[in-house]
């Protein structure tokens, strides 16, 4: 059974036609109708770039794109200044209860950033625990509001993924180039300088474009502790939905400009990357080693203090979510209220924040199998069509693929609502990360074991389903399993989209903050913070205590 560079009509181009219409529906259909609305003018019909003058021609809001670059650049910058001496820590030396610490730092890059916002409200807003104690001893401190509190909130929060990225790529790296680097003068800081960051480089930019992503699309941070300072997502969010000024075309503008900013983004990663790029294959992997005296107490002073301050936020909302409440305040003593509450309120919110997320990975784990063997084993033009538009969502804000589906498919000639429109926006956001662990396990299993099935007298799907996706399964899973945290703690589609008996944690979350309920809100962060451990847990056990790597 050789690669098809050529389309043929058999079960797999069925399959592969499938899953391109499908695509066509709900991703091309979608952008293509937020377009529409960008370009065109609702009364007279006509071509128009009015709603785009609108946007550049106003400075109130072109600023918020300038706050948005600002915020992302920032966010990189200093998640990459972190994130990638923790990685070389980790990987370099001999560091007392790693392995907790990993989890430690899985866990504050999974929850949700808003999350991390509500957090640290409550340890350093107006009336915070720490802000309090500085103001018992007549020290005045900044408080989180504004730009330097999104910037705290979102560093803390994404930090470990650039440590997840280069610690995967530390991995690659030979040890006898250490070794040589080290017996030639080179060593501490100049060779992490001058030999390590060199080869982690292609991984850093890829971190960093995710970084880069995921802080330019946060909608929950700005949101809650922006204040003045307007970003981008809040701004399309505000006029999407706004009942009293919301404008449906100059929304769709914002998205557009939105989606061609990340394009140009991507792309330009892309281009570095490859100028950099290379392939490392470790003989030797590196070996950790002990340290002693002042580098060992640095050391671990760094990574302790880093990871305190990451999961510090957390730890203090499963705390909170444990004080007895009295109207919209904590107060003295410790009880179960706040969770007797929020079951009692939002029982149906539990089951929903499992109940559509795991209905959407069941159907990300189908087509992202389907879809890792079209682009490994079927490669042809259309295949590499399907390839490109499963990583178009990866690029796009998720505010923006709420508005698209909100423009499409809520209206009188395309009407999908409730579960389904929700269950249907998740898979398309989420299937890269799928997607993208499958076909690595993929590469790796060889074509001779198919060919073999094949030339037994089983069929193609048989061989498909009873040889080749068994033996995916590790891969398949870990996606699979890091993809589900992101579900569940999906926010900016979700926000969008959700009617009352589709709204999920993430939600409740939210509202429940804005309207200034903590308890009930602790609590519920607590359940998704459980939800996201038990989930790493589980991942942890099928990797067989492996390093959580990206």
């Amino acid at each position: 059974m050789k690669n098809n560079h050529k389309f043929k009509l058999d079960i797999w181009g069925i399959i592969t036609l499938t899953i391109l219409g499908l695509y066509i529906l709900f991703l091309v259909l979608p952008l293509g109708t937020v377009l529409y609305q960008a370009v065109i003018n609702k009364e007279t019909g006509a071509i128009t770039l009015d709603y785009f003058t609108k946007f550049f021609g106003k400075k109130y809001y072109s600023d918020t794109l300038i706050n948005s670059f600002q915020v992302s650049f920032w966010t990189t910058i200093l998640a990459i200044a972190i994130g990638t001496p923790l990685a070389y820590f980790f990987t370099m030396f001999k560091i007392k209860g790693k392995k907790f610490l990993q989890i430690l730092i899985i866990l504050a890059s999974m929850s949700a950033p808003f999350i991390g916002a509500y957090s640290w409200i409550l340890l350093l807003g107006r009336n915070g625990v720490i802000t309090n104690f500085f103001k018992g001893v007549g020290i005045a401190i900044p408080n989180i509001y504004g730009f330097a509190g999104i910037l705290l909130v979102l560093v803390c929060q994404l930090f470990p993924l650039i440590f997840l990225y280069i610690q995967g790529a530390l991995k690659n790296v030979d040890n006898s180039l250490v070794e040589a680097s080290q017996n030639m003068g080179c060593g501490g800081i100049k060779l992490f300088l001058r030999v390590i960051i060199p080869l982690v480089m292609p991984t850093m930019l890829a971190g960093g474009l995710l970084v880069f992503m995921r802080a330019l699309s946060d909608f929950g941070t700005p949101m809650l502790i922006g204040e003045g300072f307007r970003t981008f997502p809040v701004l399309i969010f505000n006029e999407f939905m706004s009942e009293v000024s919301g404008d449906d075309g100059f929304a769709s503008a914002i998205a557009i400009v939105s989606i061609v900013v990340t394009a140009i983004i991507f792309l330009v990663q892309k281009y570095a990357s490859n100028h950099f790029s290379f392939t490392m294959n470790a003989m030797h992997t590196i070996e950790e080693k002990p340290l002693k005296g002042m580098k060992n107490f640095l050391v671990h002073l760094y990574s302790y203090l880093v990871i305190g301050v990451a999961i510090l936020p957390q730890c203090y909302v499963i705390y909170t979510s444990f004080k007895n409440t009295k109207g919209l305040l904590f107060t003295e003593g410790h009880s179960l209220m706040s969770y007797e509450a929020a079951f009692k309120r939002m029982g149906n919110t539990i089951v929903n924040t499992f109940k559509i997320p795991g209905i959407a990975l069941i159907i990300i784990i189908f087509l992202a199998v389907l879809i890792a063997y079209l682009v490994v084993r079927r490669r042809n033009k259309l295949t590499s069509t399907v390839d490109v538009m499963s990583m178009i969502p990866y690029i796009i804000p998720g505010s923006v693929v709420g508005i698209a589906f909100g423009i499409t498919f809520r209206n009188k000639f395309f009407s999908i609502g409730g579960l389904a429109l929700m269950v249907i926006a998740l898979v398309i956001r989420r299937l890269p990360y799928t997607i993208r662990s499958s076909v690595a396990i993929l590469q790796q299993i060889p074509m001779s074991i198919e060919e073999a099935s094949i030339s037994l007298g089983a069929s193609k799907l048989k061989t498909f389903f009873k040889i080749t996706m068994p033996m995916m399964a590790s891969g398949i899973i870990s996606g699979a399993i890091l993809s589900w945290v992101t579900l569940i703690s999906e926010l900016s589609t979700a926000i969008i989209l959700y009617t009352t008996k589709t709204k999920t944690l993430t939600i409740a979350i939210y509202t429940e903050v804005l309207r200034g309920n903590y308890g009930i809100a602790a609590a519920l962060s607590t359940v998704l913070t459980v939800a996201t451990v038990i989930s790493l847990l589980i991942f942890m056990k099928i990797s067989k205590g492996k390093d959580i790597t990206i």
